[in-house]
């Protein structure tokens, strides 16, 4: 028998939202980790917050919808929060009742960056990272490292001189200036964006065009390939390789020297020996195109050499996820911070 067209929905249910989830949904799996990191938070979470006044968003829930945020790569505060109020896996995940209103897209906002500013993303990251189901899988020996970049959510037109002199003639209706900017040579020294100061002007190699970037780095361990750190810098020639140093650092504090694998740009004598004087063995990519390169055959004659040049490159799949999922080939955001 055909059923009917009926519009009109049921005013109660009597079924659990644990009950609409199914048993092998991915989500369930990753909850368990969330909640178990989560409370490690409660002293740090507790300082944060006064003990008077009205009741704020709790963080325990600010960061599982953050995560959500992340996965099925919601661009803004404003569509997760309309996500949040008809998806039902997503009020199961985040922790909220069916009949419970979701926040304001402004409060959330403002209750996450109270988050970023203590850097509660990074030590929530480390929290996952140490639990014993997550740390089996992660390697403590071999890393690898490398950078990409992202673009500023910044025009070109935005780029003005630092004195002032860019700015719309008087009586223009905010019409830009004429000008010509061929054979202008333009550094960072002297124009910057007035729509996102923190963007600086990149290219890629000889004969690209100049773009606003920022530049992230991640460090990988090479058993499975999981990123174990992450870090945004302004984009310049040297950034690199001090934030490759500045993330291997806390791991080369142990008895035997560890690896880490990165691609030729690596290859200067000044980053070779600073690993080196970390008890860092350098497994990067020798330079053959002419210049002289800081790896010789000491490093290359060992078969973990050949190894570790294999697996770096699967780094390639995390900011392949980064830039194409997660849609930060050209960022929503403005500011190092928020960018970060």
């Amino acid at each position: 028998m055909r059923g009917g067209d009926s519009l009109t929905g049921e005013l109660f249910s009597y079924v659990d939202l644990e009950a609409r989830v199914r048993r092998d949904h991915p989500l369930r799996a990753i909850r368990v980790m969330v909640n178990e990191a989560l409370v490690a938070f409660e002293r740090e979470f507790a300082a944060l917050y006064s003990p008077i006044g009205r009741p704020s968003i709790p963080p325990e829930k600010l960061l599982r919808a953050m995560l959500l945020q992340a996965f099925y790569s919601i661009r803004s505060e404003r569509l997760l929060m309309e996500r949040l109020e008809y998806d039902l896996l997503f009020r199961w995940f985040v922790g909220i009742g069916v009949d419970d209103p979701a926040w304001d897209h402004s409060v959330f906002s403002k209750n996450r960056d109270r988050l970023l500013e203590v850097d509660i993303a990074a030590k929530f990251l480390s929290a996952v990272l140490a639990q014993p189901k997550v740390k089996k899988l992660l390697s403590s020996d071999h890393f690898s490292v490398d950078g990409t970049l992202i673009e500023a959510w910044a025009s070109m037109k935005s780029v003005k001189p630092k004195d002032g002199s860019g700015e719309p003639p008087a009586g223009g209706a905010g019409r830009n200036a004429e000008a010509d900017f061929h054979g202008q040579t333009r550094t960072n020294d002297t124009p910057a964006s007035t729509t996102d100061p923190d963007a600086r002007l990149y290219k890629k190699g000889k004969g690209k065009e100049a773009k606003l970037c920022f530049m992230g780095h991640g460090l990988m361990e090479n058993r499975h390939g999981l990123l174990v750190d992450a870090c945004l810098t302004l984009a310049d020639g040297h950034a690199e390789r001090v934030a490759a140093l500045h993330m291997i650092e806390p791991r080369a504090d142990r008895p035997l020297a560890i690896t880490l694998g990165a691609d030729k740009a690596y290859g200067t004598e000044g980053f070779v020996n600073e690993l080196r004087a970390m008890k860092v063995t350098p497994h990067v990519a020798q330079n053959t195109s002419g210049r002289s390169s800081a790896i010789d055959g000491r490093t290359m004659r060992h078969s973990g050499y050949a190894v570790s040049q294999r697996i770096r490159k699967r780094i390639e799949e995390a900011f392949g996820w980064i830039k194409t999922v997660a849609s930060q080939d050209k960022t929503r955001f403005r500011g190092r911070d928020r960018v970060g």
